[in-house]
């Protein structure tokens, strides 16, 4: 297995998207419940919560970047092999790519989960995967060019979305946010901790970079798409610790979607279904980017082809979700994804750099000995 990938010039993507890939793999169904985690933790200080999970978010993707730029065009999986060894650098490139599986099957129960409770209650779980799956598959078939597109295109739609909070902004109390400040140090990390299931999936980056071409210009779209995120989860939070009542919010599990039920538009009524229905495009980015990634992985590790991939996991996932029929079940695996990806995306880098220092170190010394 080659350690850099060789990219013809027709599947690369300018930086610019990473932008757009990277705000909107964060942007899925972890926003619609995490005010409540935060709150729980950190109360009417989880905004300076929030910012402390981004400052430790900034300095592990700035880790990423370093160990990339030791290598000419590698990815993770280059990187584990060249680092670890054939058989153990595949072993971890297997592990991550069951990660990102598990990940992607957390995100659809999550939305399967919301549409039951909103829409449809008696709707099987196989019927609304199928018809996910349909798009999902659709958009991966296309390449790595038209999974970007989508997101996107996606993207963009659905800042739309955000006009809907307008309404709930006028009816905030701002007594609700006093007093500030009386967060200790410990809950704020708690706090902060909390939003990691929602600010994971930037790991994409060390799976994509080989795609970009001028990555001299990588860095600025990925922080901006980290600061948009950021930015978007303070003002959610925030909205809802000053709509809810302290104990309302820490006993609601869906904020988002509440707040944006109590919206009301005299031109137009039940605003939550159209809403409910529209989170589809912002689901789909995080489904299409971890379809490709997981695929993309096998081609690189085991030599499968991507197709065939994409056809083994849609059928392993429409075995899986009939196993997950309550909604305790869900937020099991939500949890179990949770603290999982906390080592595997935010702690694992920081543990790889003195390994790669060490590898680099010892490589420039063998280059410098005479001949």
């Amino acid at each position: 297995m080659d350690i850099n990938v060789k990219v013809k010039p027709n599947l690369q993507i300018r930086a610019f998207y990473l932008f757009f890939i990277i705000a909107g793999i964060q942007l899925g169904v972890g926003i619609i419940g995490a005010p409540k985690f935060i709150f729980v933790e950190a109360e009417r200080d989880s905004w300076l919560a929030i910012l402390i999970g981004f400052l430790f978010m900034c300095v592990v993707v700035g880790v990423m970047f370093f160990i990339l730029n030791q290598y000419e065009n590698a990815d993770y999986f280059g990187i584990h092999v060249d680092l670890f060894g054939k058989w153990i650098g595949k072993f971890l490139g297997t592990l991550l790519i069951i990660y990102l599986g598990a990940s992607f099957l957390s995100i659809l129960m999550t939305y399967i989960q919301v549409i039951q409770i909103f829409l449809y209650h008696a709707l099987p779980n196989w019927i609304i995967t199928s018809l996910i799956m349909i798009l999902v598959l659709y958009t991966v078939f296309g390449g790595i060019r038209v999974v970007v597109g989508v997101t996107f295109i996606f993207f963009i739609i659905t800042l739309s979305l955000l006009t809907v909070l307008y309404d709930p902004l006028l009816r905030i109390n701002m007594y609700n946010y006093l007093p500030m400040f009386q967060a200790s140090f410990p809950e704020l990390l708690r706090g902060a901790k909390a939003t990691a299931y929602t600010f994971a999936g930037f790991e994409i980056l060390m799976i994509i970079y080989p795609f970009v071409s001028n990555k001299r210009n990588a860095k600025l779209p990925v922080y901006l798409g980290l600061t948009f995120t950021t930015f978007l989860f303070i003002l959610i939070t925030m909205l809802s610790i000053g709509y809810f009542s302290a104990k309302g919010l820490k006993n609601i599990d869906w904020a988002l979607l509440i707040l944006v039920k109590s919206a009301s538009f005299t031109f137009l009524e039940r605003l939550d279904y159209i809403v409910v229905i529209v989170w589809l495009m912002v689901i789909i980015p995080n489904l299409v980017l971890l379809m490709w990634a997981m695929a993309y992985g096998m081609k690189r590790l085991y030599k499968i082809q991507q197709r065939k991939t994409h056809y083994l996991f849609t059928g392993i996932i429409l075995i899986a979700v009939n196993y997950f029929q309550y909604g305790h079940q869900i937020t099991k695996l939500t949890d179990f994804i949770a603290k999982t990806g906390f080592w595997i995306v935010y702690i694992y880098p920081l543990l790889l750099l003195p390994i790669v220092l060490v590898r680099k170190k010892l490589k420039s010394s063998g280059r410098s000995k005479p001949s």
